[in-house]
């Protein structure tokens, strides 16, 4: 019965094998939940033996599975963000954690979306319970008419006005906030904002602006400085603000990569950390324990991120999944105690 390239393998074939019907057969290998586990797995292997041709229709996931998630990274800024992040290897870990605990797997598909029919095609042609989108970039409308679909997926990021659709992310503006105030406590007055134009990190940045004004600073322009999500582009967009002269006291970073590189420009520069400029991360990466000095941060719980996205996906009726994480303000070296 094992095809030689003269004759394939049925179900028929199969059910005589396992000393079955051929009713159990096909809802085995369609993963029905009526067949229990052990089952499964004997006709699977006994598929795989005998070269039966599986079907596109044949569940995506191992057998016993409670379902499948598909991970997807939007394009930012023309490129999608490398997986080897660390902030996102941490949430992937996390997502993986989750799914393992419900018994789901989950994969991480190759498209990067960078319109509409990109998120319909990510959520259309993968045969997962639905998709995790890491990021919105500046996908918010589209997400918007995703969501009017019916397609099931939630969104680590930003809460924006008008959204339709579920996404997981900390309080931004408060953990801007947090940032911001920890250093005018520390009696920083020119404090740099290091940050993107994601929807995060503009919403760090008004947390940033509100509190400069509850402390009676006055916002300078020179300080608010872009960058990219990383390291490097940190690095050289202190090291400018060096040369060029522009005097600070303290740096609120959008993300502990984005603040390790201020900080690697400083001690290019001999510039002392905390002595004389103090630094504030955003995120509590394991790097920010193990960087020279300790770096001070806003934790967002990815752990529970990650709960809470996959939660959204294999329970996507349940009304009371926050979608706001809390902030905790980590205090470490960068900023003196």
């Amino acid at each position: 019965m094992t095809n030689n390239g003269n004759s394939k393998t049925t179900l028929e074939d199969l059910a005589k094998l396992a000393g079955v019907s051929v009713s159990t057969v096909s809802r085995a290998l369609n993963d029905q939940p009526l067949i229990s586990t052990r089952t499964k797995q004997r006709i699977w292997a006994l598929a795989r033996e005998h070269d039966y041709p599986f079907r596109a229709s044949m569940p995506s996931a191992p057998i016993g599975a409670e379902g499948s998630i598909a991970i997807v990274t939007p394009h930012m800024r023309g490129r999608a963000l490398p997986l080897s992040h660390p902030f996102f290897l941490e949430l992937l870990a996390s997502i993986g954690e989750a799914a393992r605990a419900r018994s789901c797997d989950f994969t991480v598909s190759h498209v990067a979306p960078e319109n509409l029919a990109d998120l319909v095609l990510a959520t259309t042609t993968s045969r997962a319970s639905g998709v995790i989108f890491l990021g919105q970039s500046m996908l918010h409308d589209a997400f918007n008419e995703l969501a009017d679909t019916g397609a099931r997926f939630v969104v680590w990021g930003a809460h924006m006005p008008g959204q339709k659709y579920r996404s997981i992310g900390s309080d931004n503006l408060l953990g801007g906030r947090r940032a911001t105030s920890h250093l005018t406590r520390l009696g920083r007055k020119a404090i740099v904002f290091l940050g993107g134009n994601d929807p995060e990190a503009l919403q760090r940045r008004r947390g940033y602006l509100d509190a400069l004004a509850e402390s009676g600073i006055e916002a300078d322009s020179r300080l608010i400085t872009p960058v990219e999500f990383e390291l490097e582009s940190a690095e050289a967009a202190v090291t400018r603000l060096i040369k060029r002269g522009v005097a600070f006291d303290g740096i609120a970073a959008t993300s502990d990569l984005i603040a390790l590189g201020a900080i690697r420009a400083l001690r290019r520069a001999e510039i002392s950390v905390p002595g004389d400029v103090s630094v504030v991360g955003y995120d509590d990466m394991l790097l920010s324990r193990l960087s020279t000095p300790t770096l001070t941060t806003i934790k967002q719980d990815t752990y529970r991120a990650g709960e809470l996205l996959v939660a959204s996906i294999l329970d996507p009726g349940q009304a009371d999944i926050p979608g706001f994480l809390p902030t905790e303000l980590i205090v470490r070296e960068s900023c003196g105690g």
